[in-house]
């Protein structure tokens, strides 16, 4: 996989190195224009690992010089709490970060963002918008042996019998299309859910079921009509039954790290 070069990745570090409105340029993913675009969706407020209080990464994400091809969609499997503003929010991250740290044994947080319950947006995986910025992606550990081509985004919730509030979809949404428009990505291919990839009922069965509207959505945010495929061209494996929902525990929703990415990692590329 061809490496970001170092002045494109020091160049979109600086970018994003202070707090405040996140306002990258997407960098080399808009050159290569795979999708044409007749809108440019507006950059939503991403609150950076700074401003969210993370604690340090063991080590370094790898970031791999090229775009995902798909943005995984998680539920966090944690409570539909009322909490709802922005503390709750830096709490919900600083605590996946501590479980995904701690109880799993991970580098880091694993996605590249979360999506809380108010509608507020996190930076995820350390060098995550840096690789943004300049085209690429910093691998995270969010979709079992589909890390190195996927970006996750984890939706605070448990979504089996209901959907996410008003503000988070909306957020979720914005983010969405702003990442297709940065990645060049259709959004009627690139957006799944964890279930299309793995063995899980994440995202949950509401919020799968919102996933095709979700698609259009973000295409008429780039200014696409939506073509509501009746299947959208997604990886699509042929899966054993996801677990009961009753099996489902807070910050365990699916499989994660698979054997490509222990392979990753004793090849030095940790998840």
């Amino acid at each position: 996989m061809p490496a970001m070069t170092r002045r494109a990745f020091l160049s979109a570090a600086s970018a994003s190195a202070g707090g405040g409105l996140v306002v990258l340029a997407c960098g080399a993913a808009e050159a290569s224009a795979a999708v044409p675009l007749r809108g440019r969706p507006r950059r939503p407020r991403v609150y950076n690992r700074t401003e969210w209080g993370a604690a340090p990464p063991k080590s370094k994400a790898d970031v791999v010089g090229h775009a995902p091809d798909r943005l995984v969609v998680h539920h966090t499997a944690t409570a539909n709490t009322d909490d709802c503003d922005l503390d709750a929010a830096f709490r919900l991250s600083r605590s996946i970060q501590r479980y995904h740290m701690g109880h799993n044994g991970w580098e880091d947080i694993g996605e590249q963002f979360t999506v809380s319950r108010g509608g507020h947006i996190m930076e995820g995986r350390n060098r995550t918008l840096p690789a943004l910025a300049a085209g690429g992606l910093a691998v995270g550990a969010q979709a079992a042996d589909h890390n190195d081509h996927t970006l996750g985004i984890e939706t605070e919730g448990t979504y089996m019998t209901e959907l996410p509030p008003a503000a988070q979809l909306g957020s979720l949404t914005a983010l969405l299309a702003w990442l297709c428009a940065c990645y060049r990505l259709d959004p009627e291919q690139a957006i799944v859910g964890h279930r299309d990839l793995n063995r899980t009922s994440c995202p949950g069965d509401r919020l799968y079921d919102y996933l095709p509207r979700l698609r259009d959505d973000v295409a008429r945010r780039l200014g696409r009509r939506p073509t509501r495929l009746a299947e959208p061209e997604a990886p699509r494996l042929a899966l054993p039954p996801a677990p009961p929902p009753e099996a489902i525990r807070p910050y365990e929703h699916g499989p994660a790290v698979g054997p490509r990415d222990r392979a990753a990692r004793a090849a030095g590329l940790a998840p």
